[in-house]
């Protein structure tokens, strides 16, 4: 990609700097979570709401944000984002119990929900379309710094000093985006304001939140079956009526003629359920190196580096290999292979050589690169100016979205199967660890079969070249 001129690459720079602000703040507080649960009084096995609250919050305000950047501006959208994130962290290390902590994480959340979309937002509109796949690897370079920081530094802090300084660390970063802000972000607005769908985001936020809330019910709010049933077809009937009431509406949060891409449609519907599966890896691998095989947080902080090593490696061989192979070959294979990796980690066990939890990091680390960098520009890469609004938004909230069901379901089903094992011994956990790695890698390798669907010819292109649309 030319980053030659000078604004563009600061831009680029200043949207990793949301990314990092994202990604060290989940890895770091993956890390920590059986510390905090301690300092708490609560299971480590219990704590995906604090996940949940944060993702959640962000999948309920994603559908706005595309609004929000139109009418007051990217630049003060921006801005403002950021010093919530930072309030939120601010609360975050204030929290005395698991109901404060996870009221702060809704406030993080909120900043993020706008943070996110609102930066990819800015680069849509600024940098041509057949450099958007090179713009989009450039930006999540310095995103992973994030990842590759934050669980070794995660666990230094936590065994070292206390698990607030987990969120006080996003201070000094914030602060410096929102002076980098000032200077960089463009003032970016809509060619068009259109009134807010008030009642269609209504519908759409309660459906998200009572899908979320049914299967974090499960293990975390002792919903018995009829209540998770009732929350479902609540959630189920609240999304489909904001549906219908959208193909109605002139000016709706997202347009239905958006499901008229093939490229974006199978992309929205691929990125929702290889999220499934793979957003609950973050969750997952910290609490078992720690509950389950003993290592000290700084132990699993590191062990967590060869994941985010790999990761960034591979984000410079993705447009080589999609330009090669195409959009299709590549996400079917790899989307395989991630959930496949994500099964491997049920033949964890005490006592086994280091190098082959080596090979099993490297190896999910490297595909999952590969596989959100691909989902995410097949799904973008065909938006014209008047869509990419509500495009990027929606794929931001499907992408939060998943994540929060993610880790929803994987302690669901973690929870289930401790039922079945028993959790009173690290053995009997470990083997509710293996089952649960393995069943949600099924899930992974099941998506594969919807990016089959995607058009063949939709490849990447070198800069200069005029793109195939893909919607053939």
């Amino acid at each position: 990609m030319n980053t030659s001129s000078s604004p563009r690459k600061s831009l680029l720079w200043l949207v990793a700097v949301g990314f990092f602000m994202q990604t060290l703040d989940a890895t770091i507080i993956n890390t920590a979570l059986p510390a905090m649960a301690a300092s708490l009084g609560e299971s480590p096995l219990r704590m995906q709401s604090v996940v949940v609250a944060y993702a959640l919050t962000m999948a309920m305000l994603i559908p706005a944000s595309g609004w929000i950047a139109d009418r007051f501006g990217t630049r003060r959208i921006f801005f403002s984002a950021i010093l919530l994130f930072v309030l939120g962290s601010v609360l975050c290390a204030m929290s005395r119990d698991i109901g404060q902590l996870v009221a702060a994480r809704v406030v993080q959340g909120m900043g993020g929900a706008l943070l996110l979309p609102v930066g990819r937002l800015a680069l849509l509109r600024t940098v041509p379309r057949v450099e958007f796949l090179s713009a989009m690897s450039f930006v999540a370079i310095p995103g992973l710094i994030g990842p590759l920081l934050g669980p070794t530094l995660g666990g230094w802090l936590v065994q070292y000093a206390s698990w607030h300084w987990i969120f006080l660390i996003n201070v000094p970063v914030g602060l410096a985006g929102c002076i980098a802000t000032l200077k960089v972000m463009p003032d970016l607005r809509g060619a068009f304001q259109r009134p807010f769908d008030g009642a269609g985001y209504a519908m759409l936020a309660f459906g998200m939140v009572a899908i979320s809330l049914s299967l974090d019910g499960v293990s975390e709010l002792g919903l018995r079956q009829v209540g998770v049933l009732v929350l479902l077809v609540f959630g189920f009937a609240s999304i489909t009526a904001y549906w219908l009431h959208a193909m109605r509406r002139p000016d709706p949060l997202f347009e239905p003629s958006l499901f008229g891409i093939p490229t974006l449609s199978i992309g929205l519907l691929g990125n929702l359920f290889s999220r499934l599966g793979s957003g609950c890896m973050p969750f997952l691998v910290p609490l078992l190196l720690q509950v389950s095989l003993g290592y000290t947080p700084l132990r699993a902080g590191l062990t967590m580096l060869p994941i985010a090593l790999a990761g960034m490696a591979m984000k410079r061989l993705t447009t080589p290999l999609i330009m090669r192979y195409g959009y299709r070959r590549v996400l079917v294979a790899n989307t395989s292979l991630v959930g496949l990796s994500m099964a491997s980690f049920g033949l964890m066990a005490p006592g086994q050589h280091v190098a082959f939890h080596l090979v099993q990091l490297i190896a999910f680390g490297a595909f999952n690169s590969l596989q959100f960098t691909a989902m995410n520009t097949i799904t973008l890469k065909d938006l014209d100016e008047s869509l990419a609004s509500s495009g990027n938004s929606l794929l931001s909230m499907v992408q939060m979205l998943a994540m929060s069901l993610g880790v929803a379901a994987a302690s669901a089903v973690l929870g289930g199967y401790a039922d079945i094992f028993g959790s009173a011994t690290p053995v009997a956990t470990l083997h509710a660890f293996q089952a649960t790695f393995a069943s949600m890698g099924l899930v992974t390798l099941a998506s594969a079969l919807i990016f089959w669907h995607l058009p063949p010819e939709a490849h990447a292109v070198p800069p200069g070249q005029p793109e195939v649309s893909g919607q053939g």
